[in-house]
């Protein structure tokens, strides 16, 4: 493996071991880390795309309870990339932090598969034949199965988009690799949502999970296939230390005059007193903070300069946790036969990877040339504005989830359970769920990427999965008040046990109205925003990235 590490000289960034540097990385690396992604993807999605419908068809589980659950679950997935990427800048390095994840990725889906007594008679739990109650102890193996696949999952996924960042030196193969990073993810979710939802929907569910076991395992396989070529950025020490001696400094210093930018500390030539981080000149912004070196002051503005447009992604994260709960409980209760085949509801979301992969190419291939000429830009759109734009249509996916509900509630009849209207009116939301997908995940990977300073790019890189986390917990808490405040009296709430009696419709439109405030404060943090600037060379030239515009 190839171990960069900047030094600084009056002249230039030198690179240890350059000749072996040369030789590793690029598109032929990074395309294993491309594969292991859509391989570890198929693997999760193999277990979570279905697991509302595990919990009420085999854990008897109310509607609403199952998706908080659904939504806990989720939301803890994404929440431990936090401890992946602070494992993967402080001590581990990337490689060895995916390494270790997937190992426990794999475990947990093992830990899993074996414990699959709770389906009980053999292939119940496909709608119609019902699993016997399950043990206490069939249980609590259950949700410690599925808590170990989070943790694994959760810290895998943002150090392995940075790791393959790392394999290139320029900013235009990095914007390339995250687009395509994103594709993988969808190819390999595609297959687990068509597929394998389709055994599992039957009842064939340990047949479905098995699947998925042995995909995370050639997932591992191929990643450590690349060992000695990739390349590695060496951890840069503990961040939280450093930020807490900032804010330490700055409360001690709270009443004394801030310094000018020539008094702040800073050592010489292009890398900072942060071992393995480029310098970053001095800005104007938090004066009250400048009480150290410049670069360990700078760092933490980075942070607090993102958090602002972090939290704006929150109630974007609501909208598409609702693919996972709400949608698939909405799509089974409609009509979902061709014929004599059954369409599983959770199949649905082939239809949001199906536009997430045509828009990428779309995106890739007319959107970005067309932006360029118009606009002058070499990116066309820049990350901030794809954000934006993903909002919006995020926006649009919960107006047209709650069209369809109110119109499959006019088709219902009294004695059944579903609807007469066709689950293919669900097709608008998935498809516009999945173009927004491309604007602002894949802006946010970009951005938060990008913006992060050396010393925590995989940090940056888990604020977008963070968001998604949140955004879980949000969309549980929605849901947990809202029918707090609507199931009173007589009254079954929003989200009853039988969706017939409930009215969705308003949950999705309360989305949609909470989005439209979130779009407006978005816009003026957007403009607020100012970009990172970096020192490159020994002539301190100072590099600005791109100006980001709403």
């Amino acid at each position: 493996m190839a171990v960069i590490e900047y030094l600084s000289t009056n002249e230039t960034e030198i690179k240890i071991n350059e000749e072996i540097i040369k030789k590793s990385g690029g598109w032929k690396f990074a395309s294993l880390l491309l594969v292991n992604q859509g391989l570890a993807t198929l693997a999760f999605f193999g277990v979570s795309v279905n697991l509302v419908l595990f919990l009420t068809r085999v854990l008897d589980q109310d509607n609403s309870d199952a998706a908080n659950n659904v939504s806990k679950w989720t939301g803890t997935v994404y929440l431990c990339s936090l401890m992946g990427a602070f494992l993967s800048d402080s001590y581990w390095g990337r490689y060895l932090t995916c390494a270790v994840f997937q190992l426990i990725l794999g475990l947990g889906l093992l830990s899993f598969a074996s414990w699959l007594f709770l389906i009980n008679p053999a292939d119940c739990g496909d709608g119609t034949k019902m699993c016997r109650h399950s043990s206490s102890v069939g249980v609590g193996t259950f949700y410690l199965s599925i808590y170990l696949i989070a943790f694994g999952y959760g810290g895998h996924q943002p150090t392995i988009g940075t790791f393959g960042a790392d394999q290139f030196d320029d900013s235009n193969p990095k914007a390339a690799f995250f687009c395509y990073f994103y594709f993988a993810l969808n190819v390999g979710s595609l297959f687990s949502s068509t597929i394998l939802v389709y055994y599992e929907d039957s009842g064939k569910w340990t047949l479905g999970f098995l699947v998925s076991l042995g995909c995370a395992i050639i997932a591992l396989l191929l990643y450590l296939l690349g060992t000695s070529r990739y390349k590695s950025i060496k951890p840069c020490g503990n961040p939280l230390t450093r930020v807490t001696q900032v804010f330490v400094a700055a409360y001690r210093k709270w009443n004394v005059a801030p310094a000018t930018a020539d008094a702040l500390y800073e050592v010489e030539g292009p890398e900072s007193a942060i071992k393995g981080s480029r310098k970053i000149p001095h800005s104007d912004d938090f004066k009250s903070m400048e009480a150290l070196h410049c670069t360990q002051v700078e760092e933490v503005k980075c942070v607090l300069k993102m958090l602002p447009i972090w939290l704006c992604t929150i109630i974007y994260s609501v909208i598409f946790t609702q693919m996972v709960s709400l949608f698939v409980e909405q799509g089974d209760v409609m009509t979902s036969k061709l014929g004599d085949f059954h369409l599983p509801a959770a199949s649905m979301s082939a239809f949001d990877i199906c536009s997430v992969l045509s828009c990428t190419g779309i995106y890739r291939q007319i959107l970005v040339p067309l932006a360029r000429r118009l606009s002058g830009s070499p990116k066309g759109l820049t990350e901030l504005q794809r954000m934006g734009i993903g909002l919006v249509m995020g926006m649009m996916a919960m107006i047209a989830a709650g069209v369809t509900e109110i119109q499959r509630l006019k088709l219902v009849r009294p004695s059944e359970k579903k609807s007469r209207l066709s689950i293919f009116w669900q097709v608008p939301q998935y498809i516009l769920v999945g173009a927004s997908e491309v604007f602002m995940y894949v802006g946010q990977l970009e951005f938060f990427n990008g913006q992060a300073p050396d010393g925590i790019k995989s940090f940056g890189s888990s604020l977008c999965m963070a968001s998604i986390s949140l955004g879980n917990y949000v969309s549980s808490l929605l849901v947990s008040m809202v029918m707090g405040t609507t199931a009173r009296d007589d009254s079954p709430g929003w989200i009853p046990a039988d969706l017939n009696q409930g009215h969705m419709d308003r949950f999705f439109f309360l989305i949609a109205a909470l989005t439209a405030l979130d779009f407006i404060i978005y816009v003026f943090c957007a403009k607020w925003y100012k970009c990172i600037n970096l020192y490159t060379n020994g002539n301190h030239k100072e590099i600005q990235l791109e100006e980001q515009q709403n």
